[in-house]
């Protein structure tokens, strides 16, 4: 199981990208757990997560996320814009799982 945090501005316009994520492992056949949440709660939402990350408007923030997730040794990056404009699930996914080193 990969426990994956998409982190943005109000977790909304994320939730499509999850939803497409999701689908994309079940059709792999790999488990995981992806959730979006405003990025405002990073610190409150990494207990037991594996990779962080960040939704391109929110992308400002990296080096202070980079702080609160290298302290719990969870690697972090931003999305890259052409896949969370076009919604890329697959792409998005491979990026999280390879961060992940999975």
């Amino acid at each position: 199981m990969v426990k994956i945090r998409l982190f943005c501005a109000a977790g909304m316009s994320t939730s499509v990208l999850v939803n497409k994520m999701r689908k994309v492992a079940e059709a792999k056949g790999i488990e995981v757990e992806i959730d979006a949440h405003p990025e405002g709660q990073m610190t409150k939402l990494l207990d037991g997560v594996d990779v962080a990350l960040l939704g391109p408007q929110v992308g400002y923030t990296l080096s202070k996320a980079k702080k609160i997730c290298g302290e719990k040794n969870i690697p972090i990056e931003i999305i890259p814009m052409m896949d969370y404009g076009m919604v890329n699930g697959e792409k998005v996914l491979d990026l999280a799982l390879k961060l992940a080193g999975k």
